[in-house]
């Protein structure tokens, strides 16, 4: 009966230990969302773009206060960079910015990453070489996942998605 009984107490505290341990997966706030709430507005908002146009498509001023303009068939041959909005991820904010040079791609800079740990840095360190590298070869945002780094991969597309759309790029 003893035997027993110190077998069950100490199921339940390994049990209640187990279960009380907090990983680092489960981020500051302990949710278990990939993507934070925050991000209210649609992929494009606090986008802007700085540049010049050939005529075929022209943009000026941030595309998020509605100051902009913008006229012509909707596609961009000029140069400029283009910030993407900021992308709120679990590990923290994502935003790029492009630069663009005859209607290309040319560089893809990372303007936030998450940084909040070293483990965060090694991540970054890693992955976004290798998000940039797929970006230039895709010049799109359709790009794959980074293993290992598969949130900072979400927010780095929505992000150049967002400064492709303002660099108003196909």
């Amino acid at each position: 009966m003893r035997r027993i009984t110190i077998w069950l107490l100490s199921t339940v505290a390994a049990l209640v230990l187990l279960f009380s341990y907090r990983t680092s997966t489960m981020g500051a706030g302990g949710g278990t969302s990939a993507i934070a709430s925050g991000s209210d507005g649609p992929a494009g908002s606090g986008s802007s773009w700085t540049g010049t146009d050939d005529g075929s498509g022209s943009s000026t001023g941030d595309t998020s206060s509605g100051g902009g303009t913008s006229s012509g068939s909707g596609t961009s041959s000029g140069n400029g960079t283009a910030t993407g909005s900021v992308a709120q991820t679990r590990w923290g904010p994502v935003q790029v910015r492009i630069t663009v040079s005859g209607g290309k791609i040319t560089d893809v800079t990372p303007v936030q990453v998450p940084d909040g740990n070293h483990r965060d840095q090694e991540i970054n360190d890693y992955a976004v070489p290798i998000l940039r590298h797929e970006a230039l070869a895709a010049q799109s945002a359709r790009i794959d996942t980074v293993s290992g780094a598969t949130v900072t991969s979400d927010g780095y597309r929505e992000s150049l998605q967002s400064a492709i759309d303002a660099a108003h790029l196909k």
